[in-house]
């Protein structure tokens, strides 16, 4: 009988390469024609059952009253997330206060659950005044498991795939310590499977364990295909304990905004958030479940579902993002206009190949008709890049400069 690791090792082999972009979700390992739909001859049917105007759209003639609107559509999403632990209170502990010149980065847990304790990094800028504006800061997915928050915040003598990584998907840069000089706050944890929360076998050899710098750079890619093979029994595991993945990595994320803003360094008056990838995904409902965001970037994460059904949900629509039923009662943009009217700025890649190039465009014009009709124009940007899936150094200004403006 083959062990765990043998079965999930072979599970991941079907997936095929887990190192690029892909969101994580499993494959048959056939060949696909080009212009063929993913499901074959299933596809006429699955597209006749797509939901064109959801039942809980702004756009709905019934929706006049954009906070009546919002409590409902809120309520609606955060009920098919199937996941509402007790509230607690956060119960910090700062296990290291780090000074980086001209910052500080305190190593932090905290509990998101009575049962959860959250790993994170904090950075305070030094030189500014405080309370200063804050920022959660979303890592990405990009089927790079071994490490979460380092993504987004350099360490000296970190591995060199955690570096190569961030050449490819940030072009070199840390997000976090880039905000953290322009004087916010940031905050940024492990989600859920990633980083120190990342899933360990019991036979797991140590360097999956430690994550040393040492260890060969071909362990690195051999992790995370082991990861991305095990996402559907993650997922499958979970579901059958009664609640949802998604609804594990946003609750988490809403308790990340209370610990910030209940930190002494930070206005709770002025809060934003800013991600890439399925970093981008958790910014968009961050905003969209909370008031208290005062502006939002969406990186690499727009597109309208519809679109997305015929060549666009293999590597899209993973278990982490995956909300059953959903798209009955709101589509992708209609989420995000649960954040009007709160500054939005949505940037994607015209060379991005997760997302159907119409469903990008139908998703733009639905966020302007929502903006308008909440009569907010003027605070929603909506951007296309000629470029694949990133956040490069140009899209960061931009990004910042959005940041600045509405801050």
């Amino acid at each position: 009988m083959a062990t765990r690791r043998e079965f999930l090792q072979g599970a991941a082999a079907a997936v095929g390469a887990a190192g690029g972009m892909g969101m994580g979700q499993s494959s048959v390992g056939a060949v696909a024609v080009p212009g063929a739909p993913d499901v074959g001859s299933l596809y006429p049917f699955v597209a006749s059952q797509a939901t064109r105007e959801p039942a809980l759209s702004w756009l709905r003639p019934g929706a006049r009253d954009l906070a009546a609107w919002k409590r409902r559509a809120r309520g609606k999403l955060l009920d098919l997330l199937q996941y509402a632990p007790p509230r607690c209170a956060p119960n910090a502990e700062i296990l290291e206060r780090i000074d980086r010149g001209d910052h500080f980065l305190e190593r932090v847990r905290f509990n998101t659950t009575p049962d959860v304790r959250v790993p994170a990094f904090v950075l305070i800028p030094k030189g500014v005044r405080l309370p200063a504006p804050g920022v959660v800061n979303l890592h990405d997915h990009g089927g790079f498991y071994l490490w979460g928050k380092e993504k987004l915040v350099a360490l000296p003598g970190e591995h060199t795939a955690l570096t190569e990584f961030r050449k490819t998907s940030y072009e070199g840069r840390s997000t976090a310590v880039e905000l953290c000089r322009r004087g916010y706050v940031v905050i940024v944890i492990d989600m859920f499977y990633w980083g120190e929360r990342r899933m360990l076998l019991d036979d797991d050899p140590e360097d999956w364990r430690t994550r040393p710098a040492s260890m060969p750079p071909q362990r690195v890619p051999e992790f995370n295909a082991r990861s991305a093979g095990a996402c559907p029994l993650v997922n499958h595991t979970i579901q059958a304990a009664g609640f949802t993945w998604p609804g594990v990595m946003l609750w988490d994320d809403l308790r990340t905004l209370d610990y910030l803003a209940s930190r002494p360094e930070v206005d709770p008056k002025r809060l934003a958030c800013v991600g890439l990838s399925v970093g981008g995904f958790r910014s968009c409902h961050l905003a969209a479940l909370d008031d208290r965001i005062k502006a939002a970037v969406v990186v690499g994460w727009m597109t309208s579902f519809p679109h997305q059904l015929k060549k666009h949900i293999r590597w899209t629509l993973g278990e982490t993002m995956l909300i059953p039923g959903l798209t009955r009662h709101l589509d992708y943009p209609d989420i995000a206009s649960m954040a009007a009217p709160t500054a939005l700025l949505v940037i994607n890649g015209s060379r991005d190949t997760l997302f159907a190039p119409e469903g990008v465009r139908s998703a733009f014009d639905k966020l302007a008709a929502c903006w308008a009709k909440a009569g907010a124009t003027d605070r929603l940007r909506t951007r296309l890049y000629d470029t694949p899936h990133e956040f490069n150094v140009a899209m960061q200004e931009e990004a910042w400069e959005w940041l600045e403006r509405w801050l």
